[in-house]
């Protein structure tokens, strides 16, 4: 059940552009966490209002959640790879972004009428 959530102040790039990078997003995401990417859900949201270090400039936030423990090399190997995803797709500084990690618990993540 990873997920990956991008939020940003940037003007969404054409459609095509934004599929490229979910289901680009959604790959590393499976091969950093190990898990089967038929179970990774991406999403994207444009154009939120937000600043960064008192300013409006490009920025974003990303929440990056799966169910078990995510290790600090994990983390670290990903805020890379994504934030320079990010930076490539959406022209955001990586200096701008923040990535937010959380472990879930599987019985606090429904699917399919079920939990985890």
């Amino acid at each position: 059940m990873p997920l990956i959530q991008v939020k940003t102040s940037t003007a969404a790039p054409a459609t095509p552009d934004v599929q490229a990078m979910l289901k680009n997003l959604s790959a590393k995401l499976a091969q950093h966490t190990g898990k089967p990417e038929s179970y990774v859900m991406t999403a994207f949201e444009a154009e939120v209002p937000m600043t960064f270090a008192g300013t409006t400039e490009p920025a974003c936030y990303v929440e990056i959640k799966s169910i078990g423990k995510m290790k600090p090399e994990q983390t670290q190997a990903m805020s890379q790879d994504f934030c320079t995803t990010l930076n490539q797709s959406l022209g955001v500084p990586t200096n701008r972004i923040y990535i937010e990690f959380a472990d879930a618990q599987g019985y606090m993540w429904g699917w399919n009428g079920s939990t985890f």
